[in-house]
């Protein structure tokens, strides 16, 4: 009798972590930017970070709309071993000025081609931008994921306050203001020197896991309470033979 109890307890516990882990899944594979914030007026190096969800294709091309609503003046990608890199300029409706020159035209695609992205792996395409703007709380990035068997999936639903997380949300860039003495509220010839160097920094470090990591924190609460109801049956089947 306990042992046919303890079998029904574990099959429990097991199917509900795994069915956690599979809810938790999507939301933690979809393409994102780290850092996942920066300050207005700043020049930031953002990350876009693909991974590859699927096990029987992997992605090979990556292509990523920068908001037309609010162009950056300077846009350069970093190039990525193995990948082709294009970038598309178009006309800006309304010219905008930076460091004293107007701007009529402004980077609005990146598309990276050529590279494979295999199962269980993920990859990281550094893009230097700025200055970021200051009349608005943040920027979308609309992209589209392609795999080697064509199938095209479209990260580009942009995420609302007080509602949940869209299936394919877009990566987005949150723009605060930076803390008083912190380095991205530099200004004037401080900002000139970060756009110098913003291509050089680097962009390997992972630092954009504060998502992920309570998301994980999450399944692992979540984990434990099943497996502290099924100790509870457990124990009280021992009780009452």
């Amino acid at each position: 009798m306990q042992t046919r109890t303890r079998r029904r307890v574990t099959t429990v516990g097991a199917l509900a972590a795994t069915s956690v882990l599979l809810c938790a899944g999507p939301a933690l594979a979809h393409v994102s930017v780290d850092p996942e914030s920066a300050a207005p007026g700043d020049y930031a190096v953002v990350n876009f970070k693909v991974p590859n969800e699927r096990d029987d294709a992997s992605t090979t091309k990556l292509e990523v709309n920068l908001p037309e609503d609010h162009p950056l003046a300077s846009v350069m990608p970093q190039p990525v071993p193995g990948w082709d890199v294009k970038v598309t300029k178009s006309k800006l409706d309304k010219p905008i000025e930076a460091h004293g020159e107007k701007i009529t035209e402004a980077v609005t695609k990146i598309t990276w081609t050529g590279g494979e992205v295999k199962k269980g792996e993920f990859q990281q395409f550094p893009v230097s931008m700025g200055e970021l703007p200051e009349g608005t709380d943040q920027l979308v990035f609309k992209a589209l994921q392609t795999y080697d068997d064509d199938q095209v999936v479209r990260w580009i639903e942009e995420p609302k306050k007080g509602e949940p997380e869209p299936e394919n949300p877009a990566p987005v860039l949150k723009l605060t203001q930076a803390a008083a003495g912190d380095a991205h509220g530099a200004s004037g010839s401080e900002k000139a020197s970060a756009q110098k160097g913003a291509s050089a920094e680097a962009a390997g470090e992972d630092g954009g896991g504060t998502d992920t990591t309570a998301r994980v924190l999450g399944v692992v609460g979540i984990v434990a309470g099943v497996a502290g109801v099924a100790f509870g049956v457990l124990a009280g089947r021992r009780r009452s033979s």
